[in-house]
């Protein structure tokens, strides 16, 4: 390589459970993970095209372009990534379905002029990419859609900055052991997708009841007619009913 090294924040995604699918799933989740991964580095204020990319068969390497600041690879980028794979879950087939691992790293590295990276930092960008604490992460909950394992650097020179919409406590320390790696790093897990919302237990049955009256410490605000009279109940006071004329 020529030149001197470039200090580069460093960026993988893998597929999670890609072998077996099939060349057209494959093809679809490629498309969608590239989709995804595109429009989220554009709202973190990366330049795609800007960016030196490797094809990594059922993922993507990036190599952010210089200058470009680590912590926008935190966040925006990991909560958008997940919510828009989120986003094409709800509305795809269990072969289309797309969940990463997704690994963060910085270091220097030697850039070619055909576009190719090489150097230590890359290496251990592999390891982070392919560790067993964000295989697990996605093992263990089918609705996380990324799980981010950061290196010690990087989470030093990120997470804990006390940078705003990015929160320390949400981040796991974790051993990172690949092959002759050995280092710790941090896992993220942006959320898996929401459960829809419903009403809470018993809810139903409390309005069916309205003329129970409840202890000062269960009483809720609620206003029902009931026959000709009117209940009125005020929050953590006492059920007064009144007839109506």
């Amino acid at each position: 390589m020529d030149g001197e090294p470039q200090y580069r924040a460093l960026l993988a995604v893998d597929i999670a459970g890609s072998a077996g699918r099939g060349d057209v799933a494959l093809g679809r989740i490629r498309a969608a993970l590239s989709g995804a991964l595109r429009a989220s580095l554009a709202h973190s204020g990366v330049d795609w095209d800007a960016c030196l990319r490797q094809d990594l068969g059922d993922g993507l390497r990036v190599v952010a372009p210089a200058g470009t600041p680590k912590a926008s690879l935190v966040h925006p980028l990991i909560h958008e990534l997940a919510v828009r794979l989120r986003a094409h879950n709800r509305l795809a087939a269990e072969p289309a379905q797309v969940r990463v691992r997704l690994a963060l790293h910085a270091g220097d590295v030697h850039l070619g002029p055909d576009g190719t990276a090489v150097g230590r930092p890359l290496e251990v960008l592999a390891r982070l990419l392919d560790a067993e604490p964000a295989r697990a992460a996605l093992a263990g909950d089918r609705r996380e859609t990324v799980a981010a394992l950061l290196s010690q650097h990087f989470h030093e020179e990120t997470v804990c900055q006390g940078r705003p919409g990015i929160d320390p406590a949400s981040f796991h320390q974790v051993a990172v052991r690949h092959k002759e790696f050995t280092a710790p790093g941090w896992l993220h897990l942006p959320g898996g997708a929401p459960e829809a919302a419903g009403p809470a237990p018993g809810a139903d049955a409390a309005a069916r009841i309205p003329d129970t009256v409840r202890t000062p410490d269960t009483a809720r605000m609620i206003s029902k007619a009931s026959g000709h009279g009117v209940i009125y109940a005020v929050q953590n006071g006492t059920l007064h009913i009144g007839r109506t004329t």
